[in-house]
């Protein structure tokens, strides 16, 4: 691993990957950014794998260690080195970036890594096999398409819960906007209900001054964010089923 970069390295890295939308371009980035991007993301005091894990932690019913957890886009697995420190140990995991699959294999904390580009092509599981899905930090232009959130409650068991994060920063106000869209139709649909929308105000330290404005903390120089948290809901009523069925 390179010595560390400096604060303003770290922002004009981060900043460009914001700027990337397509998404070929961006596997690459993160394929080359893979060995660095714990101590980076950790520069910019990037806290939305803690503070997810600690939303489902307090929504899902039973001991953790009994719950398979599905981590879509894991990246290096920092929310796998939450989820084992909140007790939770049969963790599957997806990414779509082979260097940053190496990166979250030597942690050693999954039972199981694929390659998987969410949104290009399903994923490597069953319906209704997991208790929980995450997905922190891939949310935005360039990464997952809000046209592949119903396959995180497809292979989510009926019951179990999915935890989302996006940035709200102005340059993800567009993105999130669509994504929170695609969310109220499937709960207008009866597929989930949501639990929470939480606000965070210090989700990372901004990339730039442009980045400090409306929906951000602009008092200390972090963006925002936000996390949501979802029940699938049982079967029948995901159908349009009776009510209780």
């Amino acid at each position: 691993m390179a010595e560390g970069r400096s604060l303003s390295e770290v922002r004009a890295l981060v900043g460009a990957s914001h700027g990337i939308t397509d998404l070929a371009h961006k596997l690459h980035f993160y394929d080359q950014w893979a060995p660095n991007y714990d101590q980076d993301v950790a520069a910019l005091q990037y806290c939305a794998p803690r503070l997810a894990v600690d939303c489902l932690t307090q929504a899902l019913p039973g001991p953790p260690h009994t719950a398979l957890i599905l981590d879509v886009a894991c990246g290096t697995g920092l929310v796998a080195a939450e989820l084992q420190a909140q007790g939770f140990r049969q963790l599957h995991g997806v990414d779509g970036s082979p260097g940053m699959l190496d990166q979250a294999q030597a942690r050693g904390l999954y039972q199981c890594l694929s390659l998987c580009t969410l949104g290009r092509e399903p994923l490597p599981s069953a319906e209704g096999t997991f208790d929980a899905v995450l997905m922190v930090g891939a949310l935005s232009d360039g990464q997952v398409p809000c046209s592949a959130i119903p396959e995180l409650l497809r292979v989510t068991k009926s019951g179990g819960l999915v935890c989302l994060t996006t940035r709200t920063n102005p340059s993800n106000l567009r993105y999130k906007e669509a994504l929170e869209a695609t969310l109220d139709r499937l709960e207008q649909a009866g597929a989930w209900e949501r639990l929470e929308a939480r606000p965070v105000d210090r989700w990372e330290l901004a990339t730039s001054e442009l980045e400090v404005g409306p929906g951000t903390s602009d008092s200390d120089g972090f963006i925002s964010g936000i996390i949501y948290l979802y029940r699938k809901q049982a079967a029948a009523q995901a159908a349009g089923g009776r009510p209780g069925a």
